[in-house]
């Protein structure tokens, strides 16, 4: 099982490969950091990670020649297993408003609005309580109460609030995990959240989507 762990210039990729790896070891996956799209088309899964601003990291997964296209190839038509992280979650939405006004993917239906926690600060930085809102295989072994880290200032309004599959309370709900068909992304970072993060990544790469 090859996982290509997309590289696109946006953001540190050398945390999210060491935690991919080890947790590969154990599930007999290669992980591949890759930008290119010919090796993303033909994984067995596809990770999307992302740090940095909404419409930057948009504007920089679209110049990577032919990467989008692939992409969407792998996932929409082949159905290939995906994860997005952080600003890669964030651009499965349909509109980021980040900035301006910037079209997302459109694999989940939903915007990317700034938070809004009267009296808190903001980036949300740091540890938080998950709540689980709908079971998923990735979610196995996670339950409310467990502390996943994040760092971003702006949030995922679904659209279909059965993809709503996680929140935190930091103000008000903020997503914390998405989902649909062979879809996933989380806000926080896997990679960063010890052993909830080291368990979800186990569980995304042993997940069968239905």
């Amino acid at each position: 099982m090859r996982v290509a762990l997309i590289d696109y210039d946006s953001g540190n990729l050398h945390s999210a490969e060491k935690a991919f790896q080890l947790m590969g070891r154990e599930a007999g996956a290669e992980i591949v950091v890759t930008s290119d799209p010919d090796l993303a088309a033909r994984a067995d899964r596809i990770v999307l990670p992302g740090d940095g601003a909404f419409p930057a990291c948009r504007e920089a997964l679209g110049e990577v020649d032919g990467m989008a296209e692939a992409l969407r190839e792998a996932v929409l038509q082949r159905g290939v297993p995906f994860l997005g992280i952080c600003v890669g979650m964030q651009m499965l939405a349909t509109t980021g408003h980040e900035y301006r006004k910037t079209a997302g993917l459109d694999w989940i239906a939903g915007e990317i609005t700034a938070i809004d926690a009267p009296g808190l600060k903001v980036p949300h930085m740091g540890w938080n309580d998950l709540v689980i809102d709908h079971p998923h295989p990735v979610l196995e072994g996670i339950s409310s109460g467990d502390h996943a880290y994040f760092v971003h200032s702006w949030r995922f309004q679904v659209t279909n609030p059965d993809h709503l599959l996680a929140h935190v309370e930091y103000g008000a709900p903020v997503t914390a995990v998405v989902g649909r068909d062979n879809i996933v992304g989380t806000q926080f970072h896997p990679e960063k959240s010890q052993s909830v993060g080291l368990r979800l990544i186990s569980n995304f790469l042993r997940w069968t989507p239905a």
